[in-house]
């Protein structure tokens, strides 16, 4: 078994802990507080799911920005930094220009490294750290530690009811017609479109894969022109009426799992992203072009 697989396959106990850790956590964000989250790549997108997240529950107004992209001049009560790291250039440029203007809180997995003194405030999810370059479980429970401290959310379970969710989305089999496929779309609403950007990432950095992500109602904007045999369209979340028929009529895949939590689902993905690497003979712990870390300059 690869490092990326078993990693994969920790998330529900990983997930379950940074639920108890966010009850005892001081730092973070309290209810009507201006907030902004960032990161870059898989941080980025669970930054996107949380800040819908946190919107839906009603704490307040919360963006999320690539952390090259945060724009500057902007005023926020609290800015929220995500990476695994604790080494990436553009996190860490942004920290330290923010020092002193506004209160700073970083997630990161490594308390020996630059972050640390970067940040206000940081949570240290060093048990959910990887050895694989490619994230799985440190992005998940980063977002499930945020998400845990919003407590209920309208509409969507808790951490806890979600590790339930996630202990199946490790063992129960890969549809065929998904492992088979040339080509997958992955969509999202709300918060589970961060969790779509993911999938897709995720598919292209392990397997080399052909994907696309979009927000749900945006598919028949065009997307679905990608969309026939052999090729996947798969929900995050809620399915927006008459798309199931639409992915039927030009002959499409669908997959939705309405009743699983989310970032359950995005565990399916990340086996599958597994399994094509595989399948391709690559290595999903060193994919190719990558690194652990961008480190500029």
């Amino acid at each position: 078994m690869s490092r990326t697989a078993a990693e994969i396959a920790t998330q529900p106990a990983c997930w379950r802990r940074a639920a108890k850790a966010a009850a005892a956590f001081p730092g973070l964000p309290q209810p009507g507080e201006r907030v902004a989250v960032t990161g870059c790549g898989t941080s980025w997108f669970m930054a996107i799911a949380y800040a819908a997240l946190r919107e839906a529950a009603r704490l307040g107004e919360t963006d999320a920005f690539a952390s090259s992209e945060f724009p500057a001049g902007r005023s926020y009560d609290r800015v929220v930094a995500i990476t695994r790291s604790g080494t990436t250039t553009e996190v860490l440029d942004l920290l330290t220009a923010l020092r002193g203007k506004v209160p700073t809180l970083a997630l990161t997995a490594d308390p020996h490294t630059p972050v640390m003194e970067a940040a206000d405030e940081v949570a240290v999810l060093d048990w959910a750290d990887e050895e694989s370059v490619v994230q799985t479980r440190f992005a998940t429970t980063a977002l499930a530690f945020l998400r845990a401290g919003l407590g209920d959310v309208p509409g969507v379970k808790s951490v806890t009811e979600a590790a339930v969710d996630a202990e199946l989305a490790i063992t129960e089999p890969l549809p065929e017609a998904v492992v088979g496929a040339e080509q997958w779309t992955f969509l999202g609403r709300g918060w589970t479109y961060g969790l779509a950007l993911e999938a897709g990432l995720k598919m292209r950095e392990a397997a080399g894969a052909w994907t696309e992500s979009y927000p749900a109602m945006e598919y028949r904007h065009g997307p679905i022109s990608i969309t026939g045999p052999g090729r996947v369209t798969w929900v995050f979340g809620p399915l927006p009426d008459g798309l199931s028929v639409d992915v039927a009529r030009v002959g499409g895949t669908l997959v939705a799992r309405r009743e699983t939590d989310p970032l359950a689902d995005l565990i399916r993905a990340q086996r599958l992203a597994v399994t094509l690497a595989e399948s391709k003979g690559f290595d999903p712990d060193r994919p190719r072009n990558l690194t652990r870390s961008v480190i500029l300059g």
